[in-house]
């Protein structure tokens, strides 16, 4: 099919247009429809996709501003591509279980609108159509929160709109001036990422530009001392809020970091090695002894995310196949997990109308069938093997542990700390005698709502068990950024430690 990622990008906006013309009563079977359409095009992607090519695939290019080298330029490898399934199936599950039930038609368009913006970060290959798809998500996202969230929306949808926005707008000064040095070098304009890439810049600018990059993205993952306006966003958004927020719109700031920082930039991201594992390992422990404080579920959860985001972070500097590829893996599986807790969150509260945990206790002998769904997300999410969550975190740690042992024992600590937190979790919601009548009357999950979760269930075991063939394609586009880095590296420290990869440990 030509124009595949074009169809991906703009299908569900399209769609969200003609949204406005459904019936209410049919808004949502709509919305779930074009989400299905549109899960079911990006498989087709991944089944069309050539796992050995470690390039750039479905690539499209159309000139948009050819006296300033804007081009409309679209492409996917390995890296991109399971991110792209991942929001395609994420804003179908949120869908699926969604219980809102005022202004249902105007949810369905907006998060139609959000899906568009998604897809478009992680295919846009010109930075500033990258940029527009990047700025675009806000919107949805900023109405999302403010129009359906609790009693503190507001302020959480302006908190979150203007942390990343002001982020972003640092990066588009990075963009920029990107362009304005091509220009110097080569004569023409080009705002391409991949003849970006084909720049040796002194250490100096590399410097100056990563900064730049690295505070819009940072926000977004968001690292620490920039995550205060996660817990808000997620503690006053809309149950769908957080599934779409913690499953994909964090992941952008980390892809980020793979897209543009790490090949751009080989020396100054070997220099950064060091003060982002620091900040990583404060994100890893302290977010992690944060959650296990909380007495709302909800807020847990958000914390938890921002722990896990800490990992990623950590294997995106181990600067070997090992650690980037772990850590590409473990979006997705951070995605699906924290999507699908968000998920369960979102159905008690639906049913007991609180998040606080000492309302609850005694609800797996009323809800097993939500027990065992919970248990089992909560197992991944701590990274218990033969889960999705164990295999990008010993990839991580393991490409790590090759920088510096010392880090990677304190990052190590997260397997500790999660289990603390979840497992103080699933004690204090399902077990122990019941104390709330209200308890007592909870019915289990509905048709709708276990066939929403089961499929999530399914993955984080079958990538648990056998991740290879997610983990391959991921690996093949990596090895071929760091034998890239390598030999775009100006120092001779950092030639030294980013590895020309070998063979990545097979998981069979």
């Amino acid at each position: 099919m030509e124009n595949i990622l074009s169809i991906l990008v703009f299908f569900p906006a399209v769609a969200g247009l003609l949204g406005f013309v459904v019936d209410k009563k049919s808004a949502r079977a709509y919305g779930i429809t074009v989400a299905a359409i549109e899960f079911l095009l990006s498989l087709w992607l991944w089944f069309s996709f050539d796992s050995a090519n470690a390039g750039m695939q479905f690539v499209e290019m159309i000139p948009l501003i050819p006296d300033f080298g804007v081009s409309y330029y679209l492409g996917v490898d390995g890296i991109s591509l399971f991110i792209v399934i991942m929001a395609t199936l994420m804003t179908l599950i949120g869908m699926m279980s969604m219980s809102i039930k005022e202004n249902v038609k105007n949810m369905i368009v907006t998060l139609l609108f959000l899906e568009m913006t998604m897809v478009g970060v992680f295919v846009a290959l010109d930075a500033i159509i990258f940029y527009l798809f990047w700025e675009l998500s806000l919107v949805p996202m900023l109405y999302i929160v403010g129009a359906w969230g609790g009693p503190l929306r507001v302020y959480a949808a302006i908190k979150f709109f203007l942390y990343t926005f002001a982020g972003s707008l640092i990066m588009l000064v990075g963009l920029l001036f990107m362009a304005y040095v091509y220009h110097n070098l080569t004569g023409v304009w080009s705002f391409a990422i991949t003849d970006w890439y084909a720049m040796v810049l002194p250490v100096n600018y590399q410097l100056w530009l990563f900064a730049a990059f690295f505070i819009g993205f940072a926000i977004k993952v968001p690292m620490f001392p920039f995550h205060t306006w996660l817990p808000y966003a997620h503690g006053q958004a809309p149950t769908i809020g957080s599934v779409i927020l913690a499953a994909v719109l964090l992941k952008m700031g980390t892809y980020g970091f793979v897209r543009f920082s790490l090949p751009m930039f080989p020396d100054a991201s070997v220099m950064a090695i060091t003060p982002i594992a620091f900040i990583s390992i404060i994100m890893i422990i302290y977010t992690a002894m944060v959650a296990y404080a909380q007495k709302d579920i909800k807020q847990v959860i958000a914390y938890s995310s921002v722990s896990h985001m800490g990992i990623i972070m950590l294997g995106l500097f181990a600067m070997n196949a090992e650690g980037i590829s772990g850590s590409v893996f473990q979006m997705l599986a951070h995605g699906i997990v924290s999507g699908a807790l968000f998920m369960l969150v979102g159905m008690i509260y639906d049913r007991m109308h609180t998040k606080e945990m000492s309302k609850f206790g005694g609800i797996a002998a009323v809800m097993p069938k939500y027990a065992v769904i919970f248990g089992i997300m909560t197992m991944a999410s701590v990274g218990l093997p033969l889960t999705m969550g164990f295999v990008g975190e010993f990839l991580v740690l393991l490409g790590f542990y090759e920088i510096s042992p010392i880090m990677t024992i304190l990052a190590g600590t997260s397997i500790i700390l999660g289990a603390v937190y979840m497992l103080s979790v699933l004690k204090k919601t399902f077990f122990g005698p019941i104390t709330n009548e209200a308890v007592k009357k909870l019915k289990d999950l509905t048709p709708l709502e276990t066939w929403s979760l089961v499929p999530l269930v399914l993955i984080v075991i079958w990538l648990g068990v056998y991740p290879k063939p997610v983990l391959e394609p991921i690996d093949n586009s990596v090895k071929a950024m760091l034998t890239f880095m390598h030999e775009k590296a100006i120092t001779p420290e950092a030639k030294e430690i980013i590895k020309v990869p070998q063979t990545i440990m097979e998981v069979k």
